[in-house]
């Protein structure tokens, strides 16, 4: 089985990309939304970590953003409480999954988990920091501080394109970004 690593700076098209090449995606931006949503277990440990942001549940972003805002290092706090978490629905993904040829993870600090990232092959999905700022921009609960603050948390996009296997251009194009993901799938497989 191969497994490809999907990486890249916020908003460059990762998730759109991960779809590209046709086989199953495990996403962790959805699998956290989901563990928002379902998981009881998650709330009460968020609530005892941060009491004066969550409140309720499901789980509300803003709340967490808020917490964010408030104090950066909350960040790390809730990274503790949803990681373990996603890494065990991952698990569950790639079990589900065993029999199929490549699997393709959308994880945002993939390289930032240092227990992942030598069993991947690092496709880095280079974009321009002006389209970027744009598409974000456009995000309904777009909040420049919390991105900011998010950048700030992972390694530098230098790095990360620089131990990548391979580097997609995304220009926003859709047909051109899925014509270099067949042309790359191809020299992968």
């Amino acid at each position: 089985m191969i497994k490809i690593g999907i990486i890249g700076d916020i908003g460059s098209g990762k998730s759109f990309a991960a779809r590209q090449f046709g086989y199953p995606v495990f996403d962790a931006d959805n699998e956290v939304l989901k563990i928002y949503k379902k998981d009881a277990d998650c709330f009460y440990k968020l609530k005892k970590k941060l009491p004066n942001f969550v409140n309720s549940f499901p789980i509300k972003k803003r709340e967490l953003k808020a917490a964010i805002i408030k104090n950066k290092k909350n960040i790390k706090k809730i990274e503790k409480i949803i990681h373990p978490k996603v890494r065990k629905n991952m698990e569950k993904f790639i079990n589900v999954n065993k029999n199929k040829k490549i699997l393709i993870f959308d994880i945002p600090l993939l390289l930032e988990q240092k227990t992942l990232k030598k069993k991947y092959t690092l496709i880095y999905i280079d974009a321009k920091k002006t389209d970027i700022n744009k598409r974000l921009k456009k995000r309904k609960n777009f909040n420049s501080k919390i991105i900011r603050l998010l950048r700030k948390s992972q390694l530098p996009l230098e790095l990360k394109k620089k131990k990548s296997n391979y580097i997609i251009k995304n220009d926003f194009n859709r047909y051109n970004l899925k014509k270099r993901v067949k042309i790359l799938l191809k020299k992968i497989i």
